[in-house]
């Protein structure tokens, strides 16, 4: 992690680099990202991220359930992708990782749990 880059710039890196991520393993990026950088945390909420297919599906409960089960296995799948990603990033290891998505609202929320306090490396 560059010591020259500011919290602000940090986000808006790894905001990019979960774009990017979606599109090549999921096959749409979202259509927004917004990442907080907090103590040893990093979350990371997308809006509107579900497929023209996945909209169609999520008609009824099963397709909701469908829906889920899907996408958690592919976070699962490309958890080590994931990870590398944020050392390479922040320099710092993820200790654990938690996702979920609204059917209802189109949105995601992954958050990644530091081996340390990212956070503070931005205060003076």
């Amino acid at each position: 992690m560059s010591l020259s880059q500011t919290k602000g710039q940090l986000e808006a890196k790894i905001a990019t680099a979960i774009t990017q991520f979606e599109r090549e393993h999921i096959g749409r990026g979202p259509q927004e990202v917004r990442v907080w950088i907090l103590q040893d945390m990093i979350l990371v909420r997308m809006k509107r991220v579900l497929t023209p297919a996945e909209q169609k599906l999520a008609r009824d409960r099963e397709g909701h359930r469908l829906i889920k089960e899907v996408r958690q296995q592919l976070i699962e799948g490309s958890r080590s992708i994931l990870d590398e990603m944020i050392l390479h990033l922040t320099e710092m290891s993820v200790v654990s990782l938690h996702c979920d998505i609204s059917i209802k609202t189109g949105e995601r929320i992954i958050v990644f749990t530091l081996a340390e306090d990212l956070e503070s490396k931005f205060r003076a």
